[in-house]
């Protein structure tokens, strides 16, 4: 009886892993994304403590995202830049990602964008639970489904911005520190002309999720995200900003490459010390992560 039991327990939970092994390759890639994950990895990021530009936290981060990476089958550059900033010379390192084991000398199709840096702040403490983690953790777990189509994740490239926040105010030379430098190179290159597009997160992970296009974001991809949404069920949490802003994406769409920001810009914590863990959900995250990779596999790279 005893050996009949185990067997047919063995039996059991071979049947169940093959249906789930089976269920997620054959489930669209969207339902794949999950909010719970995406939402760890943030709550390792806000354990780190705040992480501005040249921190210790912000090279232990660095390296937690790399291993992520590096686990789902990502190969990861680490892109080191100085800059003059009105706190002094600063180095800033961006981190580029693309699928495969070998660096890829093409440019990518697609960009996936995010920063990974804190505000610096004197006064409080700033952990940037939504404004900094909620992005960065959404493109860690986006970066494990997207492994799972390598012929889609080939296609794309992975970004995490150094150095978005300004140390004083946003002007011409203060903040965007990492995304200017990237979309610099990348004009240099000649490489801009090959990409189509790309997608900014930001603060995107508000209990109370309403993503704010602005109203000067790419038509072509806006009507997409919208269309996505739409397919899901979740045209109620995006909608367009009432101004402006600028972001990581101003540098891009400033060398002629169509970046959207899908940023919740309506969080009444911004830049205060209630940037906390508790304002985000394990929900508006996963609606964001799976409306991106609907648009990524239905619209801009079908």
């Amino acid at each position: 009886m005893r050996c009949t039991l185990s067997r047919a327990l063995f039996l059991a939970t071979f049947a169940t892993l093959l249906v789930q092994s089976c269920s997620s390759r054959t489930a669209p890639l969207w339902e794949n994304f999950s909010g719970e994950k995406a939402f760890a990895h943030v709550q390792h990021l806000v354990d780190l403590g705040p992480r501005p530009a040249g921190s210790e936290a912000l090279e232990k981060s660095r390296l937690y995202i790399i291993e992520q990476l590096k686990s789902a089958g990502w190969t990861v550059t680490r892109s080191e830049f100085s800059d003059q900033t009105p706190r002094g010379k600063m180095t800033f390192v961006n981190l580029i990602a693309r699928f495969g084991t070998s660096e890829k000398k093409e440019a990518a199709q697609f960009l996936l964008c995010s920063h990974y840096d804190t505000k610096t702040f004197e006064t409080i403490r700033f952990v940037g639970a939504n404004d900094g983690g909620s992005s960065t953790g959404l493109l860690v777990e986006m970066a494990r489904v997207l492994a799972m189509s390598p012929a889609l994740a080939a296609k794309i490239e992975l970004l995490f911005f150094d150095g978005e926040e300004a140390f004083e105010n946003f002007t011409a030379t203060d903040g965007l520190y990492g995304s200017r430098h990237f979309a610099e190179d990348l004009r240099d290159s000649g490489k801009a002309k090959y990409v189509r597009g790309g997608i900014l997160f930001d603060m995107i992970g508000d209990k109370s999720l309403d993503v704010t296009l602005p109203p000067d974001s790419p038509p072509a991809l806006t009507r997409n995200i919208f269309a996505a949404a739409d397919a899901l069920g979740q045209r109620a949490h995006f909608t367009y900003l009432g101004g402006g802003i600028t972001d990581d994406h101003t540098p891009l769409n400033e060398i002629g490459i169509p970046v959207i920001d899908l940023i919740d810009f309506d969080f009444p914590p911004w830049h205060t010390a209630e940037d906390t863990l508790d304002k985000i959900s394990a929900e508006s995250l996963e609606i964001v992560g799976r409306v991106a990779l609907y648009d990524l596999v239905q619209f801009e790279l079908k």
